[in-house]
């Protein structure tokens, strides 16, 4: 079986997609599959190209196994929406010409969205390949843009709804990385298959990484420090000013500290609100190698996993959740549903509260910071539940016995 994975991220850039299809990709071809990766030119977070990568329209590189096409795209940090689409459609346009005339005949085009235009792209080639199209969605969308405000042009929602709901009808298999996504393109498209392509974490290759046991004194902090940890994107979705509001209720309380690792599009904003109430409990890490991340993460104590409260993020997984589990880290979910049903009220991996309530918020760590002897409990429990529901190789099997199954008229 061939199969080509189309996504607009992918490493040496960092992040959950990007990470997840690397991890998906390795098991795949460990499992039989003969799998290439089209991906644009590294540029995410910071919206610029690569050292290495720089002036190229093409490149070709082996990514551990992995054989990875690249092609260039349009890479602007503005956050105007004409050059956010000029950046999805260079990359559209580009993958297209890459696929079509570097990469062989497959059988199955696996498509990441969003960004959901990237979809015609995989559309084509499945034309001139020959190939069925797997339709990933790890977020929904138009309908996320829409209802987080960052796209308000009806005209524009509607075109994208419609490429939404011709791309699902032409998939043979569509798959979603929670499970109210699933049900939600299950409602409306009920003829199709829909399968929950769940995320997980390799819990021996994260234990791996050797944790640096002296990087609270290396980096200024005292060992009894009450540290908690959010680590990814700085974004709007997040809704992380509820992390600097509970650090300005909480800074009284000396050994109580907070870290924001990452970069993001609200980074500066939220740098300036630590700047306005003096928080000098709340330190700012820049984006850095995964590594380094999961060191810092071992020297916390929990981490906090917050969203806005939006009726659209009950049926969110944030992939964040995953290597905490690896690392026996309890969480602080501020997200409501599916995330707190499976890891909170189930699994018992750590503990909820409102989201974007800061006053729930500061009053849980308040609790935790005089009972530490519950983090580790807690710790072992999301390891357990990783084990047991999350480990990828389960979750590659698993989504490789689906392709055969519902790809049945082919014979790969």
């Amino acid at each position: 079986m061939k199969l080509l994975i189309l996504t607009q991220y992918f490493p040496p850039e960092t992040g959950a997609p990007q990470n997840r299809l690397l991890q998906l990709a390795k098991r795949l071809e460990n499992l039989g599959v003969i799998v290439t990766v089209l991906t644009a030119m590294p540029n995410y977070p910071k919206m610029k190209i690569f050292d290495g990568y720089r002036r190229k329209f093409y490149y070709f590189e082996t990514i551990e196994g992995i054989p990875v096409h690249r092609c260039w795209i349009y890479a602007g940090t503005s956050k105007a929406i004409l050059l956010r689409l000029i950046n999805y459609f260079s990359f559209v346009k580009t993958s297209f010409l890459i696929g079509l005339f570097k990469i062989g005949r497959q059988d199955l085009i696996f498509c990441e969205s969003p960004p959901l235009f990237l979809g015609i792209s995989a559309w084509l080639l499945t034309k001139f390949k020959r190939a069925q199209l797997i339709f990933n969605v790890s977020d929904l969308w138009p309908e996320s843009a829409e209802k987080l405000g960052l796209v308000t042009n009806r005209s524009l929602l509607n075109l994208s709804t419609y490429l939404e709901e011709f791309l699902y009808r032409h998939s043979v298999i569509i798959s979603g990385q929670t499970q109210g996504i699933v049900k939600n393109i299950s409602s409306r498209f009920p003829e199709k298959p829909v399968l929950w392509l769940k995320n997980g974490a390799d819990s021996r290759e994260i234990n791996n990484i050797v944790p640096n046991p002296a990087w609270r004194e290396t980096n200024g902090f005292k060992a009894d420090d009450f540290i908690l940890v959010y680590a990814g994107i700085i974004g709007h979705a997040q809704g992380l000013e509820v992390i600097l509001n509970a650090a300005r209720l909480l800074k009284s309380i000396n050994e109580v500290k907070f870290l924001l690792v990452g970069s993001g599009p609200v980074r500066d904003k939220l740098m300036a609100m630590k700047e306005e109430y003096g928080l000098s409990n709340v330190i700012f890490v820049e984006n850095c190698p995964k590594p380094e991340v999961i060191r810092i993460i071992h020297a916390t104590d929990a981490t906090v996993i917050p969203l806005r409260r939006l009726d659209l993020f009950k049926g969110a997984i944030p992939s964040k959740i995953f290597e905490n589990l690896a690392l026996r880290k309890p969480i602080l979910l501020g997200v409501e549903g599916e995330a707190k049903e499976i890891f909170i009220d189930k699994g018992k991996a750590g503990w909820a509260f409102e989201p974007e309530s800061a006053s729930e918020l500061a009053n849980l760590i308040r609790y935790l910071s005089q009972n530490k002897h519950l983090l580790s409990q807690y710790g072992e429990n999301g390891y357990q539940l990783l084990l047991k529901e999350f480990d990828l190789d389960i979750i590659a099997a698993g989504f490789l016995a689906a392709i055969q199954n519902y790809s049945h008229e082919r014979t790969f």
